[in-house]
């Protein structure tokens, strides 16, 4: 006796890697990884390779678009709105201040040679 199709709540197409089950995602992207070599395959395994890659994607941003390392007021405008994502209890240093103090005075002596 055939089945109707399988509803998901919440799906909004039956379409796509994204519509597929967890297991037959997990099988369509371990061939992605088996399809590349072994020594091409892991930047943790291979630091050099990992630096070129970071290299080449550096590269190819053109240094205007590099708004961090060129608009410092731009990095701590996100970097806000990074902290201000984090609900308050996860905020270790707002609820620790002795944790922060700790973290500042570790900052401060290597930035200061241990002084």
């Amino acid at each position: 006796m055939a089945q109707g199709p399988v509803v998901d709540e919440g799906r909004t197409s039956h379409r796509g890697f994204a519509s597929m089950n967890a297991e037959r995602q997990r099988r369509i992207a371990s061939m992605g990884g088996k399809a590349v070599p072994n020594e091409k395959r892991s930047f943790s395994q291979n630091r050099a390779l990992a630096a070129e890659a970071g290299r080449k994607g550096g590269q190819s941003v053109p240094g205007a678009k590099r708004s961090f390392s060129q608009d410092r007021n731009l990095a701590a405008v996100a970097g806000r709105k990074g902290g201000q994502s984090v609900p308050d209890e996860k905020r270790s240093f707002s609820q620790h201040p002795e944790l922060a103090a700790e973290a500042g005075r570790k900052g401060g002596q290597a930035s200061h040679g241990g002084r």
